[in-house]
């Protein structure tokens, strides 16, 4: 009788990671170069000299793919989605009348 060998499967409900970026920096890394093919056509088009227009967009491409690298190490896989909802919540909520909690005191009744 042989024995089977069955390889096992680590990284199942893991989120994707390439090169230190997780999750949706990956999307942002690939906008930004979409964006910088872009940026590089319309200066090609314009008349700028090809050397300038490489040199622009290298700077440019490096800056953002810093930027979007620290913002993947600092806040993580789900971090940047948390403090964007943070701030989307109120600090203070005012109510100078009574009148909503009386309504809704008599729809329960």
């Amino acid at each position: 009788m042989a024995t089977s060998v069955y390889q096992m499967n680590k990284g199942i409900n893991r989120s994707i990671e390439f090169k230190g970026l997780q999750a949706q920096y990956i999307w942002y890394v690939a906008f930004l170069l979409l964006g910088l093919i872009g940026v590089y056509f319309v200066l090609f088009i314009i008349g700028l000299s090809q050397y300038i227009a490489i040199m622009i967009v290298a700077i440019i491409g490096v800056v953002g793919f810093t930027k979007i690298l620290k913002l993947s190490n600092t806040y993580g896989e789900h971090g940047l989605m948390k403090v964007m909802a943070k701030r989307s919540l109120p600090k203070v909520i005012r109510c100078k009348s009574r009148h909503v909690f009386i309504q809704l005191q008599n729809r329960n009744k």
